[in-house]
């Protein structure tokens, strides 16, 4: 008697693909590389998808336009900025009700040193710089955006400023050390 035939392997493929078919019709996404949370190894990577529909520097990096040390810098930043911003805060109902006055929360040690990271960088970028970099990373502002602002709208100026942004984020990787100063470049020249 001959023995059956099956048309189905029992085996597991590889790797089980979790990425997402259908996505909004709206969307910027971006494949990214990141560590597995699941692994059993050390160093074992999965690719993720992330949203870059309002991150002007993920989408910089996604595209091949800014390197690592760039973008790594660039979050440092934004990081930095977060953390040393003090806006709205919400009620904390755990806290004593007194008469309605709140008083204002002691600057922790991490707030002061981003503050003095921060002031650093503006020192380094220069007042024009400095508010390039608040304007893209903070504020999401795309180049046409920034010469709106400026009452300059010519591709001549968005060039312009996204070139500055390259160079300015060559300076935040040295700042926050994700690059070094290669033999060639001084302080005002900028990293290749």
């Amino acid at each position: 008697m001959a023995r059956a035939r099956r048309n189905k392997s029992y085996k597991l493929a590889g790797v089980y693909d979790r990425r997402s078919r259908e996505l909004p019709f709206n969307a910027d996404v971006a494949e990214v590389q990141v560590d597995n949370p699941l692994a059993l190894e050390l160093d074992e990577k999965i690719i993720a998808v992330r949203s870059v529909r309002g991150d002007p520097l993920g989408r910089l990096h996604s595209h091949h336009q800014i390197n690592e040390a760039q973008y790594r810098g660039g979050r440092a930043f934004q990081s930095d900025w977060e953390r040393a911003e003090r806006g709205p805060q919400a009620v904390d109902p755990t806290r004593e009700y007194v008469d309605g006055t709140r008083s204002r929360e002691p600057i922790t040690e991490s707030q002061r040193q981003a503050v003095l990271r921060l002031n650093r960088v503006e020192h380094e970028l220069g007042t024009d710089g400095a508010a390039l970099v608040h304007d893209v990373l903070v504020l999401g502002l795309t180049m046409d955006q920034i010469g709106q602002r400026r009452a300059v709208q010519t591709q001549r100026w968005n060039d312009y400023f996204a070139r500055r942004f390259r160079e300015c984020l060559d300076r935040l990787a040295l700042i926050y050390g994700f690059a070094t100063e290669s033999g060639g470049a001084r302080r005002g020249e900028p990293v290749r």
